[in-house]
């Protein structure tokens, strides 16, 4: 195991009813903004329980934030700050919107271009304080101080990071979560199952803790998500998934091993040009990269197929075929395509993708072996 320094200063407040408690945890005099997405938090009553729990209280509100948060919409955001004074922000929604908001509170504080954040690590000295009520379990943003942005002018996803956008605090309830779309469930699930597949299906590195951490949040994802697919309304089903999510990105299986993050970042790429949900694309990607790298990857997709799948017959070969199918297969069962043409997209595709990482001069994957070309096999796979 390599040495590691860990260190996460969020505030989970986790169950049934937990909303009010923003009362407690925004400080008192606070000028807050509320940032959300289309609306579904009207909807589905968060929104009267968020207001009531300020009632009282100085805010604004900001929505519309989309799915693939754009870097033009969080400049909207950041003049309303500087017009209103805000000191808190109030990310209500899943990923995107958290995502958005710690774009949103280091840059309102940065001087110059702020997309120079992302593209040139360019970090203000402080950030502006927030909190999450999250309604979307998926992407762990509600306990980590990592996001992506789109640039929409340049069709760009890129990431970043900065202790500075931990989030203060999140609220976690799973009550929640009961009104989401059939596709939105499956989307969270499978991008809570890659998440955990970079940061565990590299390579053999001592950290047996990890390991098994990593293939607890797995087997809840397989045992649930079908679950939360046929009963929505299943509280214990729901919570654990939503806690599967935060724990899949919270940091801690990642401490002391090696991570991948070449899925993600090809799937961003695919998300970009074509407007494909992100979990979308970590389903078509994943199956072809393990079955490219599938010698790199050999002790770890066997040991996932034994102990995730159950999968311990047959020779080396079989195995390991038969664990890249079982996840493909799940992702499927889950009501998500797997292949570039389930999503109407080709040879063309193929290509923008692999000449993006060749203008990036990106080499991914945790070896630094997944070359543009390599990216090219990944694809054609999955055609």
């Amino acid at each position: 195991m390599k040495n590691f320094t860990y260190s996460n200063p969020v505030k989970i407040i986790f169950g049934k009813n937990t909303i009010p408690q923003l009362a407690v945890e925004i400080p008192e005099g606070a000028k807050t903004l509320i940032i959300y997405g289309g609306g579904s938090i009207k909807r589905n009553g968060v929104y009267d329980q968020v207001t009531e729990a300020l009632k009282g209280r100085k805010y604004f509100e900001f929505p519309g934030i989309g799915a693939n948060p754009e870097f033009e919409t969080c400049l909207k955001v950041i003049d309303l700050i500087k017009k209103e004074n805000i000191d808190f922000l109030l990310a209500v929604g899943g990923g995107s919107v958290i995502d958005a908001t710690k774009f949103i509170a280091l840059a309102s504080q940065a001087e110059g271009n702020p997309w120079a954040i992302i593209t040139d690590f360019k970090y203000p000295e402080k950030a502006l304080p927030f909190g999450t009520v999250l309604t979307l379990p998926a992407t762990g943003s509600e306990m980590n101080c990592g996001a992506v942005i789109t640039k929409a002018e340049t069709k760009e996803k890129l990431s970043f990071g900065s202790p500075l956008v931990f989030p203060k605090f999140s609220i976690l309830d799973p009550e929640t979560t009961y009104s989401l779309p059939s596709i939105q469930i499956a989307n969270g699930v499978v991008d809570t199952f890659v998440h955990t597949t970079e940061q565990y299906l590299t390579y053999p590195a001592g950290g047996a803790l990890q390991d098994y951490f990593a293939e607890g949040i797995l087997k809840v994802l397989i045992k649930n998500g079908e679950q939360a697919l046929k009963a929505p309304e299943n509280y214990e089903v729901r919570a654990n998934l939503m806690w599967a999510s935060t724990w899949g990105l919270n940091g801690w299986i990642a401490q002391g091993v090696p991570e991948d993050w070449a899925t993600h970042m090809i799937g961003h790429e695919l998300t970009a040009f074509f407007g494909i949900d992100h979990a979308q694309t970590l389903a078509i990607v994943l199956p072809g990269l393990l079955e490219v790298l599938r010698e790199d990857k050999a002790e770890k997709i066997i040991q996932m197929g034994e102990r995730v799948f159950g999968l311990s017959e047959g020779s080396r070969e079989n195995r390991m075929d038969a664990t890249i199918q079982a996840i493909d297969s799940f992702f499927r069962r889950m009501g998500i395509g797997t292949r570039l043409s389930s999503y109407g997209l080709g040879n063309e595709a193929v290509q923008k993708v692999v000449e993006r990482m060749k203008e990036r001069g990106w080499v991914l994957g945790e070896r630094h072996n997944i070359t543009p070309e390599v990216v090219r096999q990944i694809l054609i796979k999955q055609l």
